[in-house]
């Protein structure tokens, strides 16, 4: 995994050593690609800010960045600031997503603190359990930048809420106590930000456990922080295979040399790489760059995992598009592109209801015995039923099924909502919600 000198001296532009040099007069190479420097020396000061990269606010921005920077903090790491062009940064996508926007403190009323109702879902510290067969396990709130478009900030940075070992064991715990659980996602902040040793020990824990098949990690250090990808964190994650990684691009601009690199060591290690964009106006609201984004993400072995409508957390109204724009994304990209290069549109439900994907609609309509349904091209087509269809009912009474059952470790779920519905199994006709007047006075006057 080593790298001859002339690309080695390629990642370390002049405008990157200008930057290292102001940072620290005595800089090299080393210091550079050395992720613990950076995170060292994360610009964390309007004045840093401007002193770095030449760029002069006015007293009246200034001011109002200030008052913006006492509610949400700024933290961004000299690799992620050396990205953005001096000469067009009040455009530059790389700047929208990690300098301060006075917009931020405009907080409208559909907007919350915890949009997602992470921590109603939360039964143990440091556990969100939304899904029936996977929970999410925040390890740490650290960042190495503070994103502006973040979900969850209200809590990253916040010194009082970093999770201890002792939360971390408990969240652990949780998940022992609850077979169901096959999938473990590791989040935060970013679990890249804990040392090796300690991210070692959190995995080997989970990996213990029988009954977690899966151990997924949400982290933007490939983007933000690249050279936190060391070969020693490299060879620590290749013990605990199946190990599955998300990461977070946004824009083409940010796959740069060293991400490259990055994700090329992360690949080469067998692990399988995912991403999940967001949304943003002005950043990457177009279908042209969207899919420049989606295809060096696939030359890179990096599968577009999820495109996220911006969520409703406080202060993030400038960049939220309307969903039609995903949707006009979305045509842009089914059937123009490769299907594996293609992402699935999700609004995460505000109030703790999950991701729901949002699809260009492709059936026009339907009879008893055809379908029919256009094409990206705007071609309308038939697709005719079969003339006769025996369903095999399901009672759950395996032991009479005519299909074959032999599936090994295959544990049996109750169905919920539609799932529910569409079983021949459960009796449920219709979910009804809990404020349902009509149900009420059914109750109330004793009829149900």
């Amino acid at each position: 995994m080593g790298h001859n000198t002339k690309t080695m001296e390629k990642i370390f532009t002049k405008h990157q050593e200008t930057i290292a040099h102001k940072i620290e007069p005595k800089s090299q190479l080393k210091n550079w690609r050395d992720w613990k420097w950076h995170m060292r020396h994360a610009i964390k000061t309007i004045d840093e800010f401007e002193n770095l990269t030449g760029i002069q606010f006015s007293a009246e921005e200034k001011k109002k960045f200030e008052e913006t920077q006492d509610r949400f903090p700024l933290s961004i790491t000299p690799y992620y600031l050396s990205l953005i062009k001096k000469e067009n940064f009040r455009h530059d996508p790389v700047y929208k997503q990690a300098f301060l926007d006075n917009r931020e403190l405009i907080v409208a009323n559909s907007e919350m603190g915890d949009p997602l109702s992470e921590d109603h879902d939360s039964p143990v510290p440091g556990i969100t359990h939304r899904y029936p067969d996977r929970v999410l396990l925040l390890v740490s709130n650290v960042c190495a930048m503070y994103c502006r478009h973040c979900t969850r900030k209200r809590k990253v940075g916040d010194r009082d809420s970093i999770p201890d070992k002792s939360q971390i064991k408990e969240g652990i715990q949780y998940i022992k106590d609850h077979p169901q659980v096959r999938d473990v996602l590791l989040s935060g902040g970013d679990p890249f930000l804990l040392s090796d040793d300690y991210l070692d020990w959190i995995l080997t824990e989970l990996r213990a456990i029988p009954h977690v098949q899966v151990i997924r990690i949400g982290t933007r250090t490939p983007v933000v922080l690249p050279y936190r990808i060391t070969d020693d964190l490299v060879n620590m994650l290749k013990k605990h295979h199946p190990l599955w990684i998300n990461t977070h691009f946004n824009h083409p601009r940010e796959l740069t040399t060293s991400a490259r690199e990055a994700l090329t060591k992360l690949a080469d290690a067998g692990i399988p790489l995912g991403n999940q964009s967001v949304l943003l106006a002005d950043v990457n609201d177009c279908p042209r760059i969207m899919k420049d984004l989606v295809h060096k993400l696939v030359m890179n072995r990096v599968r577009p995992y999820y495109l996220y409508q911006c969520d409703l957390s406080e202060g993030l109204s400038h960049f939220r598009t309307p969903v039609g724009k995903g949707i006009e994304i979305m045509e842009s990209l089914i059937g123009h592109t490769s299907g594996f290069a293609v992402p699935t549109y999700v609004i995460d439900a505000p109030g703790g209801g999950g991701k729901i994907p949002v699809m260009p609609n492709y059936i026009i309509s339907w009879s008893t015995n055809k379908v029919i349904l256009r094409n990206y091209e705007g071609v309308i087509t038939s697709y005719q039923e079969p003339d006769k269809y025996e369903s095999t009912i399901c009672d759950r009474n395996c032991d009479k099924c005519n299909l074959e059952l032999d599936v090994a470790e295959g544990d049996e779920m109750n169905a919920i909502g539609i799932e529910q519905l569409l079983s021949d199994y459960d009796d449920t006709i219709s979910l009804i919600p809990s404020n349902n007047e009509r149900y009420e006075r059914r109750n109330e006057d004793g009829q149900d």
